[in-house]
């Protein structure tokens, strides 16, 4: 495996990834992780930065207040509102109106899809969302020193925000009190959460005739979503997310994908009702929607604040994004070569030789964040091509990035004409070795890069054949 430190035209090294069943628990960590907690604080402010005035819809079945994770959840979520993220959220009670039904002698029991609501499953409806709204509220009240609630001031706004329509006679079914939403007061709930409330919705909506309808969680959070232009919608749910043909979680789906796995009819069923909601909000404006699993302590955290994060999310195409870099990301390109410059492993460049050189630049973005890059330098009299400053940042590494950078680089050579591709290192050259490079020497090199050769540095010189 090459050195862990990056080389001097890049090496994404192939070192992996801290999983999350791998970080030191904030209970057990001992004094000396302090340095590990100043890492991950600084890791997470991109996408601090990143969220702030955005909103969110994050809804969970009453599964999950079922499974005792509320009180984690609620605390996760304050500190998401802490750091200025707006909150709706849109809770289910499914297994607590079958609990109230059995309870009271009904035999009727719902599951997921649409059922029809009688009289008396539409008072069991009631009675279990004003339990939940109450449990909900309730969590985010408490504010005990010495836990994450501690000094929280959060303010829970609930109202007739939904206004429903009956479901009606369909296939001969009468449907009763089952409803869908007709109208969401979009002007009332934005002045809600632009003023720091959070807004909590009950899966329960309201006609102008004053009858109340039992909805869908899944489809009002869709609704809400969606008439938001939110930024996720964030969907709790009992499965891990979507699995990959290997058993792991496929943690991108780009619509269309999602649309034909549900075509497919490979999923499992829980899954299948999740994504069919989630690819149908991003298809209708929602930026991206996420299946985690709520069993999973701080799985909220884990899925927004860090690379891949820990369930499936939907958008309308892949986020990572190889792109031609402009001079709004000089910035960032100088965050991933300094701390190189430092150690000595490439060449100071600064600043303004980076602002005039920014059209040779590739740069890797995910979710907005630059975590990757390389620039490819032309000798067209020679049908050569150089490639210089491959990195990929030391957290991001290990999935195959600096493989994709090199891949795009040598596109990009064989369209400028080059017919070889040499890059120097001090560093990786067994990286580039087992890619195709085989060493050379300064009189393989163009002549204008041959006068340009320091040879204090004595730079290793590894070429390939395009």
């Amino acid at each position: 495996m090459p050195d862990k430190k990056a080389p001097e035209v890049g090496t994404a090294q192939e070192s992996p990834n801290i999983s999350p069943e791998g970080t030191v628990s904030a209970q057990e960590a001992p004094e000396f992780a302090a340095a590990q907690f100043v890492r991950w604080f600084r890791e997470v402010a991109p996408y601090v930065h990143a969220f702030r005035g955005k909103t969110f819809v994050v809804a969970f079945g009453g599964e999950l207040v079922q499974a005792n994770a509320l009180n984690t959840l609620i605390q996760d979520l304050s500190l998401l509102s802490a750091l200025g993220i707006k909150l709706v959220l849109v809770h289910g009670s499914r297994p607590q109106v079958n609990e109230q039904l059995r309870l009271k002698g009904f035999s009727q029991q719902f599951d997921r899809g649409r059922s029809p609501t009688d009289a008396d499953a539409l008072e069991c409806a009631k009675e279990a969302a004003g339990e939940i709204r109450l449990d909900i509220e309730a969590a985010f009240s408490q504010g005990l020193p010495n836990t994450p609630m501690s000094h929280a001031q959060i303010r829970v706004i609930s109202g007739n925000f939904v206004t429903a329509r009956p479901t009606g006679i369909i296939d001969g079914i009468d449907y009763k009190h089952t409803g869908q939403v007709r109208k969401i007061d979009v002007d009332a709930l934005r002045f809600a959460i632009e003023r720091g409330s959070i807004v909590l919705l009950s899966p329960l909506g309201f006609s102008p005739t004053g009858e109340a309808f039992n909805l869908s969680m899944e489809e009002l959070a869709t609704s809400v979503a969606t008439k938001l232009r939110a930024e996720k919608l964030i969907f709790l749910t009992e499965t891990p997310g979507v699995l990959a043909p290997d058993g792991s979680v496929d943690t991108e789906l780009a619509r269309l994908d999602a649309d034909a796995l549900l075509a497919s009819g490979e999923l499992d069923e829980d899954t299948a009702y999740y994504l069919q909601y989630a690819s149908r909000a991003v298809k209708r404006g929602v930026t991206r929607a996420h299946l985690i699993p709520f069993s999973r302590d701080g799985v909220v955290l884990l899925e927004i604040f860090t690379h891949d994060g820990v369930g499936t999310m939907v958008v309308e195409d892949t986020l990572d994004d190889l792109r031609p870099a402009t001079i709004d990301d000089v910035g960032a390109i100088l965050q991933l070569i300094e701390p190189l410059e430092q150690d000595g492993t490439l060449v100071p460049r600064g600043r303004a030789v980076i602002e005039r050189e920014v059209e040779n630049f590739t740069v890797l973005e995910h979710d907005g964040v630059i975590y990757g890059c390389a620039t490819l330098n032309n000798y067209p009299d020679d049908q050569m091509a150089e490639m210089a400053c491959l990195i990929v940042h030391p957290e991001w590494q290990g999935a195959g990035e600096g493989e994709i950078l090199l891949r795009h680089m040598e596109s990009r050579a064989r369209a400028h004409g080059a017919k070889r591709l040499f890059v120097l290192t001090t560093r990786t050259s067994h990286w580039f070795i087992k890619r195709g490079f085989v060493q050379g020497g300064v009189a393989d090199l163009p002549k204008e890069k041959q006068a340009h050769y320091n040879r204090s540095r004595n730079s290793l010189i590894f070429i390939k054949r395009l």
